[in-house]
This record gives C-alpha cells, structure tokens and sequence, in this order.
C-alpha cells in the first residue's frame, strides 16, 4: 500500500521506526506522514465522524480537514496527514473533540 517510485516525485525514505497506534506496534519511515505509515500498514480508519460515528480516512492528506485528527503523544487534535513520524511516537484514535490527557469527550 506504499507508492515506491513515481515519476514526477521523489519519495525519500527516512530510516525505519517504531510507534504504537491504538496499543499495538507498528513500523514506518521517520519523517513520512503518520497516516501515510498507517495507510501503508493496511489501517484505514482514522477517525468517526462525531454525529453518526462513521469511519473516516484519508480525505483531503493536506491538513485542512479533520479527518485524521488522533491523539499523538498525548495531544488531541493532530492532524496525522501531515504529522511527520518519530521514533516511539504514541498514536490513538481520537473520541470526540479530544482532550488534554487522554480523556475523551464523546
């Protein structure tokens, strides 16, 4: 699910890192998008919509919308489209509008 070569970009690969998303270990490029790392992980979900909580992906993959808002290490609201990842990042589908800490806020 990753894209490898293109003919117009160039798509430089950052070493390989370690990160857990909702509990469980996950690999990708440091530096590449967070959803990018997921999407190429086989994870397609990354959000519900608030009022009929239906799954959201990857939409406009600019950060202007809020589709793949997660909780990164601890901050609600990030926009994981264009998020670089980091070695031992803390990834967590969000509930709600997030909140500090964790807690949700359906």
């Amino acid at each position: 699910m990753r894209i490898q070569n293109h003919p117009i970009l160039d798509f430089k690969k950052g070493k390989k890192v370690s990160f857990t998303f909702d509990g469980s270990r996950f690999e990708g490029y440091e530096g590449e998008p967070i959803a990018a790392a997921l999407h190429a992980a086989g994870v397609k979900v990354l959000s519900h919509s608030r009022q009929h909580k239906r799954p959201r992906g990857f939409w406009c993959a600019i950060g202007n919308c809020s589709s793949c808002n997660m909780q990164v290490d601890g901050v609600p609201n990030v926009r994981t489209c264009v998020e670089p990842l980091r070695e031992g990042m803390v990834v967590q589908i969000q509930q709600g509008k997030g909140e500090v800490g964790g807690a949700p806020d359906g």
